[in-house]
C-alpha cells in the first residue's frame, strides 16, 4: 500500500519529479515531463501499478531521511538489527534521456537488502517487453517508452517484477540506475552514478547559491528548502511552472475533488514567482516571463487561466478507471477542464506579477507590455461579468469579490507602472476603471452586509 502523502519526499531534474516513500519505495514518477504518463504509479493505487523499492528485506528499527545541503539529492538511512545502510536518490539531465539513480552504501555491519522494480507504463495499465542487453542491463519497452536498467546486482524476473537480492557491507556501494529515453531511438551508453552525483549536486549548490537570506534569520533553511522544491517544479527548458508534480490528490479523503495540477496556472505560478524572486531568483521570473508571452499569445479574449508546459492550451479531462485513487478517493482524472473557465483574478495577478519583477530590477521588456496592454484592453470589457473564480467552481458563474478585486488590481498595476517606470498608455481611463470596480465592490459588500443583518434579525 502506498504511504500518507506527508511520508513524500520529492527529487527531481527541472523536468520531471518523483515522490520517494520513507519505505524506499519510489511511487511516482512520470517521464519524460511532469505531465507525462506516470510509470510508477503506486500512489493512486498499489505496487501492481508501478513503484521501485529498495530497502533492507528485514523490517528497519528506524528511519532518518535528509537532503544534502542545498539540494534535491535524497539520502535516507535505514537502521536495522544488523547495521546500517544509506540510499541516495537524485535525477540526472541528458540529451539521450532522464537518469533516476539509486546509490545503496555501506554504512555499519552487513545487511540483506531487497530491490523490486515494478514499471507499468501509461499510469500503471500497460505491462512492458523486457528483455537482456548483451551488456547485461535490462530494457523495458512499451509503445514510444523506454526504462533501461544498469546495475551490478544480480537481477531476475518474478511476478512481472525484477527483483535483485542482495548482501551490502560497510564501505561497499551498489548503484542502480534507470534511464529513459525513447523507444524509437538508439538506447543511451549507461551513466556513471558518481559522475551524475557530482553533476547534480554542482548544479543545485550553484543555483542556491543566490539565495537571499536577508530577514530570513533562523529560518533560513527552510526557505532555501523551499525556494529548491518550487525550483523544482519550474521546466528547465520553457520556464512554465507547474502547480504540482502529481495528480488527483485529493482535497478530502475519500471525497471527489482530485485534479491533475501538472499544468501551469497563471495565478500559482505569479505566487511562486513572488517567493523566488524575495529569495533572489531574478532568472526564473525572466524565463516564466518569456513562457507566458508564447503561452499566451493571440487574441488576447482567449488568454485561458492555465496552460500546459510548454504552452498548450488543449488539456482535455478524462478519468482514469483502473487506478482507485489515494486512499480510495475516486476518481483518478488526467487533464483539467478548468482550463476552459473564466477566472477573472488571473488578470489582476499577472499584471502585478510583472509590475513586482520589474519594482526588482527585472529589464524592460517592450512585447511584454504590449501583452500587457492588450489584456488590459480585454479586461475592460469583462471585469463587470460572473466567473467561475479561483474556485474553480463547476455549478455556473457567479460574481466573485475576489475576482473584482484582482481586476481592481490589474488596472492599479498599469496605472502605477505609468507613474514609476514612465510606460505609455491611456492612464486616465484605466485610472477611472480602477474607481469604478472599487466603487462597485464597496456597494456589493455593503449590500451583502445589509442582507445578512436582515437574515439574522428574522
Amino acid at each position: 500500500m502506498p504511504g500518507l502523502i506527508e511520508s513524500y519526499a520529492v527529487i527531481g531534474n527541472c523536468e520531471t519529479a518523483a515522490l520517494v516513500g520513507r519505505d524506499g519505495s519510489i511511487d511516482w514518477l512520470g517521464l519524460p515531463r511532469f505531465d507525462s504518463a506516470a510509470c510508477f504509479a503506486a500512489l493512486l493505487g498499489g505496487p501492481e501499478n508501478g513503484r521501485w523499492q529498495i530497502a533492507p528485506s528485514s523490517s528497519p528499527l528506524q528511519v532518518t531521511r535528509r537532503y544534502q545541503q542545498g539540494s534535491l539529492i535524497l539520502e535516507t538511512e535505514f537502521e536495522t538489527a544488523d547495521g546500517c545502510i544509506l540510499l541516495v536518490d537524485y535525477m540526472g539531465r541528458r540529451d539521450a534521456g532522464t537518469d533516476l539513480v539509486r546509490l545503496v552504501r555501506g554504512v555499519r555491519g552487513r545487511i540483506q537488502m531487497r530491490m523490486e522494480l515494478t514499471i507499468r507504463f501509461e499510469y500503471g495499465s500497460v505491462i512492458p517487453w523486457v528483455r537482456r542487453l548483451d551488456d547485461g542491463r535490462l530494457t523495458a519497452v512499451a509503445g514510444p517508452d523506454r526504462l533501461t536498467l544498469a546495475t551490478p546486482a544480480a537481477v531476475h524476473g518474478e511476478g512481472m517484477s525484477t527483483v535483485a537480492e542482495f548482501e551490502i557491507g560497510e564501505g561497499e556501494e551498489i548503484p542502480f540506475s534507470l534511464t529513459w529515453s525513447p523507444s524509437f531511438r538508439a538506447i543511451p551508453e549507461p551513466v556513471d552514478a558518481g559522475a551524475v552525483l557530482d553533476i547534480v549536486s554542482g548544479f543545485w549548490r550553484e543555483w542556491s547559491k543566490a539565495h537571499s537570506i536577508e530577514g530570513s534569520g533562523e529560518w533560513a533553511e527552510a526557505v532555501l528548502r523551499s525556494a529548491l522544491t518550487l525550483k523544482a517544479l519550474m521546466h528547465f527548458e520553457t520556464g512554465g511552472i507547474v502547480a504540482a508534480a502529481t495528480t488527483s490528490l485529493p482535497e478530502q479523503l475519500g471525497g471527489a475533488r482530485n485534479w491533475d495540477y501538472r499544468f501551469c496556472w497563471l495565478r500559482d505560478a505569479t505566487i511562486t514567482l513572488y517567493a523566488l524572486m524575495n529569495s533572489g531568483f531574478i532568472d526564473e521570473a525572466q524565463a516564466w516571463r518569456e513562457w507566458l508571452l508564447r503561452a499566451v499569445a493571440g487574441n488576447p479574449a482567449q488568454m485561458q487561466i492555465m496552460y500546459g508546459i510548454a504552452g498548450e492550451r488543449r488539456l482535455t479531462e478524462y478519468e482514469v478507471t483502473w487506478l482507485r485513487g489515494y486512499e480510495d478517493a475516486a476518481p483518478v482524472r488526467i487533464g483539467n477542464a478548468a482550463s476552459d473557465q473564466l477566472q477573472l483574478d488571473v488578470y489582476g495577478e499577472v499584471l502585478d506579477a510583472l509590475y513586482q519583477a520589474r519594482r526588482m530590477g527585472l529589464p524592460f521588456s517592450e512585447a511584454a507590455w504590449d501583452l500587457e496592454r492588450a489584456l488590459l484592453g480585454h479586461l475592460e470589457t469583462i471585469w463587470d461579468q460572473p466567473d467561475e473564480g479561483m474556485w474553480e467552481v463547476r455549478s455556473g458563474r457567479r460574481h466573485f469579490t475576489h475576482s473584482k478585486v484582482m481586476a481592481w488590481v490589474a488596472f492599479d498595476r498599469a496605472v502605477r507602472s505609468i507613474d514609476e517606470f514612465g510606460l505609455s498608455g491611456p492612464r486616465e481611463k484605466w485610472d477611472a476603471l480602477r474607481d469604478r470596480i472599487h466603487a462597485r465592490v464597496i456597494r456589493y459588500n455593503i449590500q451583502a452586509v445589509e442582507s445578512w443583518r436582515k437574515l439574522s434579525a428574522s
